[in-house]
Formats: structure tokens, C-alpha cells, sequence
């Protein structure tokens, strides 16, 4: 499943457009703070993990208010990237899922897939456990599903909650966690 799909042109073609939507929703929508007009301020991304002919992915969209004395950023969420996080947000939740129960050549080989070390697999495995799971986010998106999600298989556990082919449950489990793609208040807690 995982090599698969993050070999896949199209998820990356789909999750770029679908950051596109969200980012033409967020600008259309004005200024959080005084509904001035926004300007495109994006900023440099070095995303890994993903295809070496990965286009558009080396952009974060965002805005910033073109109303002086304002000038209030704002970023929208993304499926591409989580959060600060380096790798693309598909590699980390994928791969993590992958990890789950995997022999050491398993392992090696989802390194070797994204470039991501055995100690940074390993501090993901503990982001989901110990971080996500203890998040206000978690703590209230957890109750969404019909069956209590288990914390040690995170993010496995939720992962296969999501209903379509594997495509379609991560690009849902993406949208998901969108929300902590961003510090923008608007789309921080709307979930």
C-alpha cells in the first residue's frame, strides 16, 4: 500500500489541487481580523519523502492582509504539508501506519522509500502516541468515530476508519488532520 501510493503522481496531483481550493477559499474569504483584502505571501518549503520530480510542493500557500496597520497572516490548512513537520504529510502518516508490527527490514525499506532514518521513524511513532494523542485536537475529534480508536496503533487505528479505496482513506485521513497544518485561528480549532 504504501510504496504504491506515495509513488502515485496522482495523489500529489490531487492533494496540490485540493491546497489550491483551500487556499482560493481562504483569500476569498478576506482578512480574519478587519475583512481586508489578501495578499499571496507564500514561503519556501524543502519537503521530503515525496518523488524526486515533485513539482509544486517547494510553496506553502499563504496571505497576508493588505490593510495597513493590520497585515495579519494568514495561512490556510494543507494536505500536503503537516504542520513544520519536513516530510509531506502523506510520507509521515503513511509510513507511520506502515510501521506498525514491521520487521526490521520493513523498516529499513520505508527509510530507504523516503530517506526518513529509523530514529526519525521512530520519533513519529512517538509524536502519534504521546503528542497527537494528548492534543486538544485528538481529544476532540476522537469522539467522530463509531469505535474508540486505539492510541498505540495511531495512526493506523483511525487511518482504516475512513471508508473508499486506499487513495481515498488517506486523502480523507488528510483532511482530517488539516487542522493542524495551520496556527491560523480561523481553521486551528475547525475541525
Amino acid at each position: 500500500m504504501c510504496q504504491k501510493l506515495l509513488g502515485d503522481a496522482r495523489l500529489w496531483g490531487l492533494l496540490g489541487r485540493i491546497d489550491g481550493d483551500l487556499a482560493a477559499a481562504a483569500r476569498g474569504g478576506g482578512c480574519r481580523i478587519c475583512g481586508g483584502t489578501l495578499h499571496r505571501s507564500r514561503y519556501p518549503r524543502k519537503p521530503r519523502g515525496g518523488p524526486a520530480d515533485l513539482a509544486g510542493y517547494d510553496w506553502r500557500d499563504s496571505f497576508c492582509c493588505a490593510q495597513e496597520g493590520c497585515r495579519k497572516r494568514l495561512t490556510p490548512p494543507s494536505l500536503r504539508f503537516l504542520g513544520r513537520k519536513v516530510y509531506l504529510g502523506a510520507v509521515v502518516v503513511l509510513v507511520s501506519a506502515m510501521s506498525h508490527g514491521a520487521t526490521p527490514a520493513r523498516l529499513a525499506r520505508l527509510g530507504e522509500l523516503t530517506g526518513a532514518s529509523r530514529r526519525t521513524l521512530d520519533r513519529w511513532r512517538e509524536w502519534w502516541r504521546e503528542v497527537f494523542a494528548a492534543s486538544p485536537f485528538w481529544k476532540a475529534a476522537a469522539g467522530r468515530f463509531e469505535k474508540p480508536v486505539e492510541r498505540e496503533l495511531l495512526p493506523l487505528s483511525f487511518l482504516v476508519r475512513f471508508a473508499g479505496d486506499e487513495l481515498e482513506r488517506l486523502v480523507a485521513a488528510l483532511r482530517f488532520l488539516a487542522p493542524l497544518s495551520t496556527t491560523s485561528t480561523r481553521y486551528a480549532m475547525a475541525f
